[in-house]
């Protein structure tokens, strides 16, 4: 029945087809701007001596929003307008950090690093996760144990081979793929 009829002529745009843009197109998929850590500290440490970066800085740190979110915020933007790779921005994030609380320092102001333990509730949660722990112990030593269990013992997914990659192909933590 369906051999008589024709294929439907399907003309439409595909869902979503006016939000994507072609490989390439975006800043972050061509190479960065620069490409190693001491490149991207001096790019960094350049940006921040300004005294309007100082004051904006010192504005955000008195509302206590973390220095590790800050920090995070700058070089995923500047990752994001190709000026390095993420894995470049992520090893510089201590350096950002560092001028960051340099301002703060600076100013005077009492800011959040991100980086403090509350030893209160860890130390709440580790005896919370060790009672935990010994009531599951308890049920399980209360189970009268069956000899003659039906259940089957998991099986193992079996290794799959790596094929070898080219030796050409670029490397790294955000690389594109390439079939």
């Amino acid at each position: 029945m369906y051999e008589n009829k024709k294929e439907p002529m399907i003309t439409a745009p595909v869902p979503g087809m006016g939000m994507t843009h072609e490989v390439g197109a975006r800043p972050w998929q061509q190479p960065a701007q620069y490409k190693s850590v001491d490149e991207v500290a001096k790019f960094y440490i350049g940006q921040m001596q300004g005294d309007s970066f100082a004051e904006q800085t010192a504005n955000i740190l008195e509302t206590k929003m973390p220095v590790t979110m800050i920090a995070n915020a700058m070089q995923t933007t500047n990752v994001m307008n190709g000026i390095h790779s993420i894995d470049i921005g992520i090893m510089t994030l201590p350096i950002i950090m560092e001028m960051i609380m340099l301002v703060g320092d600076s100013a005077g102001i009492d800011y959040v690093t991100g980086l403090e333990r509350n030893l209160d509730e860890e130390v709440a949660d580790s005896a919370m996760a060790a009672a935990v722990s010994r009531i599951e112990d308890a049920q399980l030593k209360s189970q009268p144990k069956d000899e003659d269990d039906d259940t089957e013992p998991m099986m193992e997914e079996p290794d799959m081979e790596m094929e070898d990659e080219p030796q050409d192909v670029p490397t790294g933590l955000m690389t594109r793929r390439v079939s």
